[in-house]
C-alpha cells in the first residue's frame, strides 16, 4: 500500500427528506462513480434525511442509525474504502447530529456529535450537542478527524495541535446563499492547520436554501484539488504526504502555535 498518497472522494447527494432507504440507494448507485482506488468517501451532514424538526418524525429515524450504519458498513467493506458522513442517533435518551468514520480495514466506527448546534435554525431545541472533541483517526498511515458544518466557524475547536491530523473531512448542509463564507472558511482552515480539508457538502433543496456545487477539497496552501465528474458531481482528489511534509518544513507554523486544552464544560 502507497502510505505517501491518499484518494479522496465526496458524493454531493441530493438529499430526499426524512427518506433513509432511498438515500442509502443513491449512495449505493452514486458509489459505481466513484474512482477506482479511493480510499475514503464523504458523504454530506443528515445524508440519510436532511434537517428535521418534527420530534416523533426525529425519534423514529434515530432509531434507523443503527441499519444505516450497517448499510455503510456493507458498503465500505464491497468498495474498500473507508466511508464519512453524518446521521440522526439517539443515546440515553438524547438525540444527535453524529458523524460517523467506518474503516473497512478494521472493521472498526468511530463516532463524533456536532458540538456547535446552528441556532438560526433552533437546531439546540431538538437535538444535544457533542461535548468530545474531534478525533483524531489513524487509517492507512494517515491521521484523519471529522467535525460536522457549523463546527467549521470555530477554529479553536478544530485546531491541528502539534500537527495532530493531515486530513479534516467536514460533512455539511451548507446553502449556496452563505457559499463564499464556506469555501473561504475552508481555505482558511487548511492554510492556518497546514492539513487537507475535505468539504462534503450535499445538492439539491431543502426549507433551508438550495446547494449546489460547494463540495470540495483543499490542499494544506488552501488550493482547490477536487475534480468534479461532470456525470454524477463526485468530487475526487489525490493527497500527496511529501507535499504537506515539505509545506509544513518550509513553513514551521505548527513550532509557532500558542500550547492550550480545551476543557469540557459539559455543555
Amino acid at each position: 500500500m502507497d502510505n505517501e498518497h491518499i484518494n479522496v472522494s465526496i458524493i454531493p447527494l441530493d438529499i430526499v427528506r426524512a427518506s433513509p432507504e432511498r438515500n442509502l440507494n443513491a449512495v449505493a448507485s452514486l458509489m459505481g462513480h466513484v474512482p477506482e482506488g479511493t480510499d475514503i468517501v464523504a458523504l454530506p451532514e443528515l445524508f440519510t434525511t436532511g434537517f428535521i424538526s418534527d420530534m416523533p418524525l426525529l425519534s423514529e429515524i434515530a432509531d434507523h442509525s443503527g441499519r444505516t450504519l450497517g448499510t455503510i458498513a456493507d458498503i465500505s467493506k464491497k468498495y474498500g474504502c473507508a466511508i464519512c458522513g453524518s446521521v440522526i442517533a439517539s443515546e440515553h435518551g438524547h438525540i444527535f447530529n453524529r458523524a460517523f468514520f467506518h474503516d473497512p480495514d478494521s472493521g472498526t466506527t468511530t463516532f463524533y456529535d456536532k458540538r456547535h448546534l446552528f441556532s438560526l435554525s433552533s437546531e439546540y431545541k431538538y437535538l444535544s450537542a457533542g461535548t468530545a472533541v474531534p478525533p483524531i483517526i489513524p487509517f492507512r498511515g494517515w491521521n484523519i478527524s471529522m467535525i460536522v458544518c457549523y463546527d467549521l466557524r470555530f477554529p479553536v475547536w478544530c485546531r491541528s495541535v502539534n500537527y495532530s491530523y493531515d486530513i479534516m473531512i467536514v460533512p455539511a448542509n451548507w446553502p449556496q446563499s452563505r457559499g463564499y463564507a464556506w469555501q473561504q472558511l475552508l481555505i482558511a482552515r487548511a492554510i492556518e492547520n497546514q492539513s487537507c480539508w475535505v468539504g462534503a457538502d450535499r445538492s439539491g433543496s431543502d426549507d433551508y436554501g438550495k446547494y449546489d456545487g460547494l463540495a470540495d477539497i483543499y490542499n494544506a496552501m488552501g488550493m482547490a484539488i477536487g475534480v468534479k465528474d461532470k456525470v454524477s458531481g463526485v468530487v475526487s482528489a489525490t493527497i500527496d504526504r511529501r507535499h504537506i511534509s515539505e509545506y509544513r518544513r518550509r513553513l514551521p507554523t505548527g513550532n509557532d502555535m500558542d500550547d492550550f486544552k480545551i476543557i469540557d464544560t459539559g455543555l
